[in-house]
């Protein structure tokens, strides 16, 4: 067994949640081309979609040197690959890998971000870094203070930034918000985060 494949399936790799709605194309365009392609984590990014196809992992290798997959079932989690959340579902970490279930909110404002960020609190070992971006409503928000709790790191998009502030505007009103940032400044803070963590 490759030595990056033993850490994926102990779940030490650092992993970076990206979650967002309306308005979150232009923040992840933004997000992942002021990245470096050996950061040494793992991005996943977590969009609101219930029943249109995504077109992100078509989209976002035009703005990252990192490979970017659609998730299907048992994907293992690498460092240095961009991840993308299938439409109608809900996403779960075990094993190192991604599980996917049909989505459990299908009808209302989804929370799959939010169901998200609690299997990473309770499966997963690495860094932990949650980034909220633009979209409607406030899903991510109830699980950013489990995050912080299990010594994880949480950053809201500035609201001036984004083309739909909800998200953020939630997520800050947790008061479990370390950071808030705009895409660009909030890729120079993750890089220096997982510089410090290496």
């Amino acid at each position: 067994m490759k030595p990056m494949d033993k850490t994926a399936i102990e779940g030490t790799i650092p992993v970076v949640c990206v979650g967002g709605s309306a308005g979150g194309l232009d923040a992840y365009t933004r997000l992942v081309q002021n990245l470096p392609a050996d950061l040494g984590a793992a991005i996943i990014i977590v969009n609101h979609l219930r029943t249109v196809d995504t077109l992100l992992h078509k989209i976002l290798p035009h703005y990252t040197e990192m490979p970017v997959e659609l998730i299907t079932e048992g994907l293992l989690i690498r460092p240095n690959h961009v991840f993308i959340i299938p439409p109608q579902h809900d996403l779960h970490v075990l094993d190192g890998g991604f599980r996917l279930k049909p989505i459990s909110k299908p009808r209302g404002w989804p929370d799959v971000i939010t169901v998200f960020l609690h299997s990473l609190t309770q499966h997963w070992k690495g860094q932990l870094i949650a980034v909220i971006v633009s979209g409607y409503d406030g899903d991510g928000a109830e699980a950013l203070c489990g995050i912080r709790q299990v010594g994880g790191i949480t950053i809201a998009q500035k609201p001036e930034t984004a083309g739909q502030p909800d998200m953020p505007e939630s997520a800050m009103a947790t008061g479990c918000i370390d950071f808030v940032l705009s895409p660009e400044d909030i890729a120079e803070k993750i890089t220096g985060i997982i510089d410090k963590h290496a």
